[in-house]
């Protein structure tokens, strides 16, 4: 009896094991159904455990075109964002790894017209605390500068021009222009461009088919997503940033699965050594190098999030589990934050409510308080807000049409994703508030 029981033991534990992992995959189904249902996401989404794709799922559209919307599936590829840093890193650390660098070299060896750059350390600029402020070329009337591209040349010329954020390793602070100069310094050492150096040192060194530094404009031909907003249930095209501004802090282009297939490669010890790994993952006012925590259904996950316009995507890797969890988005309404958080949830088996979306009802009397338009001395634009029927309308300055308004309480409304708008109608008030901050806007008539 004794040998019989340590023979079945494994198949016990085995069915245990796999019973523990089952998640409730239509609940996840109904979640990605409201969301497309309601016009508060797009994007792909792929779990894998252990090598194995445990559920994959895409909502929306890679392009629309007037009537012509064409689906979105696994194949499309998007803009990752600052996942782009996890791939810079892991180059620099290869470096590491190979003697051709160390954590502890000073830039002044690669870069030295940087300001402070005989302080500034490989590590700290890894870890966003160099003090090397972001910077952007001044917007003119003429043009967006966003969507013109820029030299290498230029781009450094702005951050030796600019003044440091604060002394090297006093403090952090996040920098896209740190990991633009981490893409300079691998080109010096490698002798290679930085795409170059990406292609042979990760892409073809783990075999990714859907993966490369973007150059131009996005490209439909190349099954990559085009990038939205939503307007009051209307999907609106975004412009773009272009790539040359985002280079080694956020230009690449990939696939769930691709992002997947990286990172578990990482921690697979295929890219860096282990060593290299476990200074990645050490934190800092919760910065790693190249890498962030997240912590989702009470575990704790390593991996990065991304987005600029209105694309995003996350990265979320279970070390213990050898789960992985990605997800692509070309349009930003419903925080991604919380998208994860449901994904986690439901995948755990957590209490998870599927939110409603559902839009607060208000009486027209109090609609029309908040209608008129809205000026401040702050700057030289007016606001039109409008109503027709039980729904509010907001008219930005220079723009031919007005945008429906989503009531999320009595004062309280949004375009999710882009802005938020409040009403004080006492104070003949309205406050904007946008991701870069807010400002009081105050009715004319």
């Amino acid at each position: 009896m004794k040998k019989l029981f340590f023979t079945i033991l494994p198949a016990i534990l085995s069915l245990n094991f796999v019973f523990a992992q089952t998640f409730d995959k239509a609940k996840l189904n109904q979640f990605f159904d409201r969301l497309a249902e309601k016009n508060k996401a797009m994007g792909s989404l792929v779990i894998i455990k252990n090598g194995e794709v445990q559920y994959s799922r895409s909502i929306g559209y890679s392009e629309i075109n007037g009537t012509n919307k064409r689906p979105l599936t696994e194949a499309n590829r998007f803009r990752i964002g600052s996942i782009t840093k996890m791939f810079t890193s892991a180059i620099i650390l290869q470096l590491v790894d190979e003697g051709k660098l160390k954590l502890t070299d000073t830039i002044d060896q690669f870069i030295p017209q940087i300001p402070n750059a005989s302080k500034i350390t490989i590590k700290q600029i890894l870890g966003h605390r160099s003090g090397i402020p972001n910077v952007r070329r001044i917007q003119n009337s003429q043009e967006n500068v966003n969507t013109t591209p820029i030299t290498r040349e230029e781009m450094l010329d702005l951050i030796v021009k600019a003044t440091p954020e604060f002394e090297p390793d006093s403090k952090h602070s996040y920098s896209n222009s740190g990991y633009q100069v981490l893409g300079f310094i691998i080109e010096k050492v490698t002798g290679k461009s930085y795409e170059a150096a990406l292609n042979e040192r990760i892409i073809s060194k783990i075999g990714l088919k859907n993966t490369y530094l973007a150059t131009g404009k996005i490209d439909v031909n190349k099954k990559e997503a085009l990038t939205y907003m939503n307007l009051g249930g209307e999907w609106k095209p975004v412009h773009e940033t272009h790539p040359s501004i985002l280079y080694s802090a956020g230009a690449i282009v990939s696939t769930p699965s691709d992002m997947a297939t990286f990172i578990q490669a990482l921690f697979d010890g295929k890219i860096i050594s282990n060593e290299s790994l476990e200074q990645m993952k050490i934190m800092r006012e919760g910065e790693g190098l190249g890498m962030e925590p997240f912590n989702f259904a009470g575990k704790t996950f390593y991996g990065h999030a991304g987005g600029a316009d209105n694309y995003g995507s996350w990265l979320a890797y279970l070390p213990a589990e050898k789960l992985t969890i990605a997800y692509t988005t070309n349009a930003k309404v419903y925080p991604v934050a919380n998208i994860m958080k449901g994904i986690t949830d439901i995948y755990y088996n957590k209490p998870y409510e599927i939110p409603s979306f559902e839009s607060v009802t208000i009486s027209p009397e109090v609609l029309d308080s908040y209608v008129g338009v809205y000026a401040t001395p702050e700057a030289p634009v007016k606001f039109v807000i409008t109503r027709n029927g039980e729904t509010l309308f907001f008219k930005p300055p220079g723009e031919s049409a007005a945008v429906a308004l989503e009531a999320t309480a009595q004062n309280r409304f949004q375009i999710e994703g882009a802005v938020v708008v409040e009403f004080d109608a006492a104070k003949k008030q309205m406050t904007i508030k946008r991701r870069g901050g807010e400002r009081v806007f105050t009715k004319e008539n």
